[in-house]
């Protein structure tokens, strides 16, 4: 199951930066995560400051 970013997200860019695959890209005000990319590694919510990653 992928991991989804939620509303809490401040757009810093880290769970970008963390990804291996690249699922994950600027959206409309928040980064968003591609279910199709996505590998649920996990890597994501472990580098989120604000605890805005969560599986979805």
């Amino acid at each position: 199951m992928a991991f989804v970013i939620g509303d809490g997200c401040i757009a810093c860019g880290a769970c970008e930066a963390q990804c291996p695959v690249g699922a994950i890209s600027m959206g409309d005000g928040k980064f968003e995560i591609d279910p199709d990319k996505c590998i649920s590694c996990g890597s994501c919510a472990g580098g989120c400051p604000v605890g805005a990653i969560s599986e979805g």
